[in-house]
């Protein structure tokens, strides 16, 4: 995609910095430029037309950047697609900076930007939109093969995600992978701690809004390669295999807690929050016991 047809928002209170910002852009060869005094109308825009890229004041009055972004995502979120963000702050510190991360946002530029390197910005963050919306529009694709296949008894007909049977079926040959090649072995089970309680006076819609949506955001927060399956009706189980044991990281449960806590679920009885139970169980193929049996080793299921 050239730079002619991407779509860019600028999003800024003065209305000098949006026309410094659209001036370097247009001089970069960006036309596709739109300008938004806040952050209610570059929504507006949005209902109107994506953009791949949306370029935010951090301080505004109203709703300011991170609270922008945290409604960015999930408009992207409900429609399957996704913007990059890019925020302007004049913040000092790296805990500002976490703070943006943590919200979602893709990168960040210190006030006045520096015209040759917002347009270098603007276009990595164009790239990573373009990869992301490629990769939904090929899982869309695949949601469909997916469709066709539901008749194998593997798939969750709700979620689409596979079900206790695809659990097993997988369990059971990456474990045999595992021992062979001396791989390893992660099985996440995560329980929606508040499901039956929150919707006990609701629709059963609702109750199914919230599976699918708890389905799509742990499909992309974990890896392609990694299975996501649905055992019971609050219940999901993860399987992750790695090469090596040591590549493991706890931090990819803690992308799956943020991503489960971080912002509520809509449903059609309203915006409800979750937390969640997580347990873990380790499968190395690379430890033996004096028996020359593989060791396996358990995580603790926490309440996030």
């Amino acid at each position: 995609m050239s730079t002619k047809d991407l779509s860019i928002i600028i999003v800024d209170d003065l209305q000098f910095s949006r026309i410094v910002v659209k001036t370097a852009l247009k001089k970069a060869g960006y036309n596709g430029v739109r300008m938004a005094d806040s952050a209610s109308e570059a929504l507006r825009m949005l209902e109107e037309s994506p953009a791949d890229v949306v370029l935010a004041d951090w301080m505004m009055p109203e709703m300011n950047g991170i609270e922008l972004t945290d409604r960015i995502r999930q408009n992207d979120e409900e429609k399957g697609i996704y913007t990059s963000i890019i925020l302007f702050t004049a913040n000092e510190g790296i805990e500002y900076l976490v703070e943006a991360f943590d919200h979602g946002v893709d990168d960040y530029l210190r006030k006045p930007p520096n015209p040759h390197e917002l347009a270098a910005r603007v276009s990595a963050a164009a790239r990573l939109s373009i990869m992301q919306n490629d990769m939904l529009e090929t899982s869309r694709l695949m949601e469909k093969t997916i469709a066709r296949l539901q008749k194998t008894a593997l798939l969750d007909d709700i979620t689409g995600a596979g079900n206790e049977h695809m659990l097993t079926s997988e369990l059971e040959a990456h474990l045999q992978e595992a021992s062979t090649r001396k791989g390893g072995v992660c099985l996440a089970m995560i329980q929606l701690n508040e499901l039956d309680d929150s919707l006990k006076e609701s629709a059963d819609e609702a109750e199914k809004e919230i599976l699918i949506s708890l389905y799509r955001r742990l499909r992309r927060t974990v890896r392609p390669t990694d299975i996501v399956t649905r055992l019971d009706n609050n219940i999901f189980g993860i399987i992750m295999h790695h090469s090596e044991m040591s590549k493991f990281r706890m931090s990819a449960l803690d992308r799956i807690k943020t991503a489960i806590s971080q912002r509520p679920f809509k449903t059609e009885a309203g915006d409800i929050k979750m937390t969640s139970s997580i347990g873990v169980h380790y499968y190395s193929g690379r430890k033996n016991d004096s028996n020359g049996r593989r060791k396996s080793r358990n995580g603790r299921c926490n309440r996030h």
